[in-house]
């Protein structure tokens, strides 16, 4: 589970310390791209805590997600609709809703181990 936040991590320090710009042309792009991504990692984060991970599913969700993602941006923008939107939308719910299950589930963690200490003494 900390592979995939060392790598976060890591993309952070780098993309803050470089100093790339992209075009405003494609800041819808970057930005569904991102939160696809984020969706993903959160939904494998979510998947190994429910000790039901596969790598094969995290790694081709990444990339499916991102390519849907910035294929309805970009056929939104061929037809002249704000089709970003949805998939923001849509991702941003998904991504909230693995981080809401995430903090139960530590909860649900933390609580067992404080019920299992109690009973050690």
């Amino acid at each position: 589970m900390w592979l995939p936040v060392l790598g976060l991590f890591i993309g952070l320090v780098i993309g803050w310390f470089t100093n790339v710009s992209i075009p405003e042309a494609y800041a819808h792009y970057l930005s569904i791209a991102i939160l696809a991504a984020l969706d993903t990692l959160f939904g494998g984060m979510r998947a190994h805590l429910q000790k039901n991970y596969d790598n094969v599913v995290f790694v081709s969700g990444i990339f499916f997600n991102i390519i849907l993602a910035a294929g309805l941006a970009f056929l939104g923008v061929k037809l002249g609709v704000d089709l970003y939107l949805v998939a923001l939308f849509a991702f941003g719910v998904r991504l909230f809703n693995n981080i809401a299950i995430i903090r139960r589930l530590f909860i649900q963690m933390w609580r067992e181990r404080a019920e299992k200490n109690v009973h050690k003494s």
